[in-house]
């Protein structure tokens, strides 16, 4: 069964888009099966994977939630979800794609019975066919954020090293106390990665310095830390992982080494 995490911030502009695609595409270079779904309606994470009118795709996430809600109400009815036509796949990976229509669904959501349970639902047909999977979540706390976190066995928080973003931490553990206790008691962090460091400030240092010493006793702060770099807005530009993109660069050293303490650290199994 496969290691289901959803990467979580609310704070925009951490790079949570960036994580998923780039992270995905290192983890399949090592072998892993990897299946990312887009769970944002601004589809950030479709487009950078190289769809980019994801609102013309035939099939998105939006429509098979919609299923799944609808099928609700009539079991034994064969489904979309069961045929799989949403699953895409690119840079090694497979993935679902979203699309604003994802927006209009929360309406829904409202009103239907374990609305928090719906991506755990679908993730539960298609799971097993895939070591890993990486639910990319919008920057707000709403439905369609507790249904990943609801369906993830462990959170990854991109953190940009910023006062606000740190301070966004507090809020961010207790989101996931309150899923843990209502909605899933195995969540668990599975560590923050720091993105758009330079080291070179002082400022940056110091930041990294507050969030270990509060934050980690409570999780893991990785060892690896992702540089700030124009090449990662030029690679979600044209669709491309770094790993393509500028294969040799520092971005995709970077994303490597994340991959390979994830699965040091037992977290990945391939």
């Amino acid at each position: 069964m496969s290691m289901i995490f959803a990467q979580c911030n609310q704070k925009g502009g951490c790079g949570k888009s960036s994580m998923t695609l780039n992270l995905g595409a290192a983890l399949a270079r090592m072998g892993v099966k990897v299946l990312a779904v887009d769970s944002d309606p601004q589809a950030n994470l479709t487009m950078a994977l190289g769809y980019p009118q994801p609102d013309e795709l035939p099939v998105t996430l939006p429509m098979v939630f919609q299923d799944i809600i609808d099928n609700q109400m009539r079991p034994g009815v064969p489904t979309l979800t069961l045929r799989r036509e949403y699953i895409l796949r690119a840079h090694g990976m497979d993935f679902v794609p979203s699309s604003i229509e994802l927006a209009a669904l929360e309406t829904a959501l409202i009103n239907t019975i374990s609305r928090e349970t719906v991506m755990k639902r679908f993730l539960s047909h298609i799971r097993d066919d895939y070591d890993v999977i990486l639910i990319d979540c919008m920057p707000s706390l709403n439905v369609i954020t507790l249904n990943a976190l609801t369906a993830a066995d462990k959170v990854l928080v991109p953190l940009q090293p910023q006062f606000f973003s740190a301070k966004g931490l507090e809020m961010l553990l207790a989101t996931i106390g309150g899923v843990r206790q209502q909605l899933n008691p195995k969540l668990t962090i599975g560590g923050a990665l720091i993105t758009m460091y330079d080291g070179r400030l002082k400022f940056h240092r110091e930041v990294i310095d507050i969030v270990e010493s509060a934050f980690g006793k409570y999780f893991k702060i990785f060892n690896t830390k992702i540089p700030v770099s124009v090449r990662v807005t030029e690679t979600q530009a044209r669709g491309r992982s770094i790993f393509e993109y500028d294969p040799s660069g520092k971005i995709a050293e970077a994303y490597g080494r994340f991959a390979e303490e994830l699965m040091s650290g037992g977290v990945v199994n391939a």
